[in-house]
């Protein structure tokens, strides 16, 4: 047994790391941590009575170091590399949840605030396995990717060889509301999301711009990626639906079977997806049609667990040289 660290586990995904971790058949449960510790884990998510019971304590790199040779960071960005840094040093592995290290450093700044750790932000490998899986079996600091990010790529990037040069990429994404995290908003205050669906950040969101440097990075290219988020009123999924303009004539199915056909965690659809059949698992769904040159492609995730969580622990499995679906979620909540 792996003993292994939550570090911010009073949010969404740190429940669901708790949830995960706590019945792997390969990892221990060797710390938990939150800003404030001092409870039980049980008292910071009431569903997990009789389920787990372990205490929390105030976060302190040093004390995990003791304790755990891996650890997943569920903290906000900033937060993260900070702490980061001081585990790496002292020789615990990490997989980063949050922003920090998936973007180049110029990228970053851009988008979210100046860079604390530079010393380690080249030897983040990003964590998508489907296209970075040898990359992160030798890595120590794995960057997991966001939610709108892994849906959109597992969507988009077998077709990068095949845009029309010049057409840009537009993303239409609709999300849960617990993509927002547990702060307090007016946006998902329930009078306003209940019964409601409205774009935020249009064409101006900081996930666009990790989109457009992974195509890049793996494909050498720049492609103009405009990406519009919706919060919609459900708990948790995601939707994304992609246009791209083709340069040939090709057979989108049998692109993505090629690409995907011995990938655990990504599920090829004969007819549009929908989110209720992947909530609650590390599956990514996939649908594409194709008229004339126009390409149309729908991907659907659990925004929490193959946007966040379970893609983590994904992770982490590749990392210490497990089968990666050890332990991973795999039955929809389905009703």
């Amino acid at each position: 047994m792996i003993p292994v660290a939550v570090i911010g586990a009073s949010g969404y995904t740190g429940l669901e790391l708790v949830k995960i971790v706590s019945q792997h058949p390969a990892f221990e449960l060797g710390y938990v941590a939150t800003s404030e510790g001092d409870a039980m884990i049980d008292a910071v998510h009431p569903s997990l009575l009789k389920v787990v019971n372990t205490p929390v304590e105030k976060a302190d790199a040093a004390r995990v170091a003791e304790v755990a040779e891996l650890a997943f960071l569920a903290l906000p960005h900033k937060t993260a590399m900070g702490f980061a840094s001081e585990l790496l040093a002292r020789g615990v592995k990490v997989i980063d949840l949050s922003a920090d290290y998936r973007l180049k450093r110029e990228t970053y700044e851009s988008h979210y605030c100046p860079h604390t750790d530079a010393a380690n932000l080249p030897e983040a490998v990003y964590g998508l396995p489907e296209f970075y899986r040898e990359k992160i079996k030798n890595c120590r600091l794995v960057a997991n990717p966001g939610c709108y990010p892994t849906a959109s790529l597992l969507g988009l990037l077998p077709f990068i060889p095949y845009i029309r040069e010049g057409t840009p990429v537009f993303i239409d994404a609709k999300s849960g509301v617990s993509g927002a995290g547990k702060k307090l908003s007016d946006a998902t205050h329930f009078v306003n999301i209940n019964e409601n669906i409205f774009a935020y950040n249009p064409l101006s969101h900081r996930h666009a711009p990790e989109i457009a440097e992974k195509i890049d990075d793996l494909f050498l290219t720049e492609v103009e990626v405009n990406f519009v988020p919706h919060l919609i009123p459900v708990t948790r999924g995601m939707l994304c639906s992609i246009y791209i303009q083709l340069d040939r004539d090709v057979d989108p199915v049998a692109v993505l079977e090629d690409i995907y056909r011995e990938e655990p965690f990504v599920r090829l659809r004969d007819r549009p997806v929908d989110i209720k059949s992947v909530a609650g698992t590390n599956f990514c769904d996939i649908f594409v049609r194709k008229t004339g040159s126009s390409l149309f492609i729908s991907s659907a995730i659990d925004n929490l667990l193959r946007g966040a969580s379970s893609q983590a622990v994904v992770n982490a499995n590749i990392l210490c040289g497990f089968d990666e679906a050890l332990g991973i979620p795999s039955l929809a909540y389905v009703p």
